[in-house]
């Protein structure tokens, strides 16, 4: 699996670099969710601009393994960049109803900081009852 993680202080991006999102590609990509999250990265944004296309839609579930995670340290799992062909998967599978899904990286990033301001607020907010 060809894929390159950039890692920023309040979340990583994932971008796969692979043309077709196929079984080979997600034991690793389960796999690399779960060390970045071992690693303290509760935000993650996996980029799959590059992908052109999927051999099997159950594929796509691995995704929920990242998002799981995610939601149990308290942060965000997205999804951006994915072509006509990856966004109509995900609606036959429903799982665009369970993943945070959005067009690009910076629309991700704008939803992880607004995630984490509410985060310090509610926090602030519940130390001083």
């Amino acid at each position: 699996m060809k894929f390159s993680i950039d890692k920023h202080e309040k979340y990583v991006v994932i971008t796969l670099n692979e043309l077709s999102f196929s079984n080979d590609i997600t034991p690793k990509l389960k796999s690399e969710f779960i060390m970045l999250n071992a690693e303290g990265f509760c935000n993650i944004v996996v980029d799959l601009s590059i992908v052109e296309g999927c051999s099997d839609s159950q594929d796509l579930s691995s995704l929920l393994i990242g998002d799981r995670l995610c939601k149990k340290a308290n942060g965000l799992f997205v999804v951006t960049g994915a072509t006509a062909e990856i966004a109509k998967l995900l609606e036959i599978s429903s799982l665009n109803k369970s993943l945070n899904i959005v067009s690009k990286i910076d629309e991700a990033t704008d939803l992880i900081f607004m995630g984490e301001i509410e985060k310090e607020l509610l926090g602030s907010f519940d130390q001083d009852n």
